[in-house]
């Protein structure tokens, strides 16, 4: 007899919630979820593994079965009628990461947090520890290479890596998701405002770091960037009982494309680049040797590692023409993106173009926080969709407005997907590098079929 407990996910369909419900399937929970909307891949995913919900939309019904646990993703609100339906039964509900502490709680916890490159940093621990044979839970905000899933719980394992996100843990629960993973080891790569809509302050955003330090275990570890502006005094004040190690960027040497990392025994060549990226390399390898490996394990699994999907992305390369796709949004990582493709082919004109899309980069209090970021482009271009802004209950934004924000005279402005993907095709030429930017989609541009035409023009 099955005596796991019946689990029901309040917006199953997120990345995140997705690839939590597979895990509990495959582990042998009984599974169901609800959401008015879901997207591929995860859509795929829930339907191979048996667990899609039949329609879209939220039936209170669920709830009236009796599940024994809910858990709540972002995508829900408070007014969700089978959240309401649970809390009237009395039923235990849990936000994501409330949920991923409880199954990890045994494990030496690992969190990777910081405003930029935590991704990144994740996955190359990640990696390592793989290639290493060990075992380990984790979760992630992107998909790696090797690794099926972004959120994988192994009971038995004695470690668990986590990507530690600043925002909002659910609907009911206002707290950064970090605050609830209490890490043993905690690497923090850098502080940069973001999401203006949950810390409208500059303080109030420090203040949610000091809070994970505040968080790490006793007996614990913190690592950090001493490049960054804001880390090395909030590390300095805070827990002085803590084992604290500052890091920065690793020494490199570009060679024809390649990144040669020189140690004192050999050299290591990697696909990875840009002072950034070698900057996460070392936090992250100073994670894995908390974790037991040594430098030069680390390091060698860095030549076989190709990243995490959306984070400085090579997704069409050529000896003419090279495209890369980034995450980036937050004026810091697309200060740090546009560098580092700079810095890999400095011979080549590059076009940086950026999507503003999230709450921050919408607002107009937030805009002149952009200024310089896409100073080292040749051709810099920005895009937003009005009914982005719309969607979100913003002011209007006017494309004036995001150019005296940036304070860039090339910068080209547009709100029209057709004429964006136009310019951008004239543009293209060979000996260019293209660099797309953004946590959106384009107002429905697919960067596959820019990449397309591109490579018709060049006639690659």
């Amino acid at each position: 007899m099955n005596q796991k407990p019946r689990i029901h996910l309040i917006a199953i369909g997120g990345s995140i919630m997705h690839s939590l419900a597979i895990n509990l399937h495959l582990r042998g929970y009984s599974v169901t979820g609800s959401d008015d909307e879901i997207f591929e891949p995860s859509r795929s995913n829930l339907l191979h593994y048996g667990i899609l919900p039949p329609e879209p939309g939220w039936f209170p019904e669920k709830i009236t079965q009796h599940p024994d646990i809910v858990i709540l993703g972002m995508h829900a609100r408070k007014d969700n009628p089978e959240l309401q339906e649970a809390l009237r039964m009395g039923i235990p509900v849990f936000s994501f990461p409330e949920y991923f502490y409880l199954q990890t709680r045994n494990a030496k916890r690992i969190v990777i947090a910081g405003s930029h490159g935590k991704t990144t940093t994740t996955a190359m621990v990640m990696h390592a520890l793989r290639m290493a044979g060990i075992s380990f839970s984790y979760l992630i905000g992107s998909r790696v290479p090797g690794f099926e899933h972004q959120v994988w719980i192994e009971p038995e394992a004695d470690l668990a890596v986590m990507e530690g996100d600043e925002y909002l843990s659910s609907p009911l629960d206002d707290r950064p998701k970090f605050l609830h993973y209490h890490p043993h080891i905690a690497l923090i790569t850098g502080i940069a405002w973001d999401h203006m809509n949950v810390f409208p302050r500059f303080e109030d955003y420090v203040n949610a770091f000091a809070r994970l330090i505040q968080n790490i275990e006793p007996g614990g570890t913190l690592i950090y960037c001493d490049q960054d502006e804001n880390l090395p005094q909030l590390a300095s004040s805070l827990r002085p009982e803590l084992k604290k190690i500052p890091y920065n960027t690793l020494p490199y040497q570009l060679v024809q494309g390649k990144t040669i990392i020189e140690t004192a025994s050999r050299s290591f060549e990697t696909e990875l680049f840009g002072r950034h990226m070698m900057q996460n390399m070392n936090g992250a390898m100073l994670a894995a040797r908390e974790a037991g490996l040594s430098s030069i394990q680390f390091l060698t699994s860095m030549q076989t590692f190709r990243g995490a999907d959306k984070r400085l992305q090579k997704i069409y390369d050529s000896k003419d023409f090279t495209t890369f796709l980034d995450f980036a949004h937050a004026p810091s990582k697309v200060k740090a993106s546009v560098a580092a493709v700079k810095e890999y082919d400095p011979r080549r004109k590059l076009i940086a173009c950026l999507e503003l899309h999230t709450y921050s980069s919408l607002n107009k209090t937030f805009l002149p926080w952009y200024k310089g970021t896409l100073d080292a482009a040749d051709f810099p271009v920005v895009f937003y969709s009005p009914s982005a802004v719309q969607h979100k209950k913003m002011p209007d934004l006017a494309p004036g407005e995001v150019y005296d924000a940036f304070q860039c005279k090339p910068l080209q402005v547009f709100t029209e997907t057709k004429n964006l993907e136009d310019y951008l095709l004239s543009l293209a030429d060979k000996g260019f590098t293209l660099l797309l930017m953004s946590s959106g989609n384009w107002g429905g541009m697919t960067p596959d079929k820019l990449i397309n035409k591109i490579i018709n023009k060049l006639n690659l």
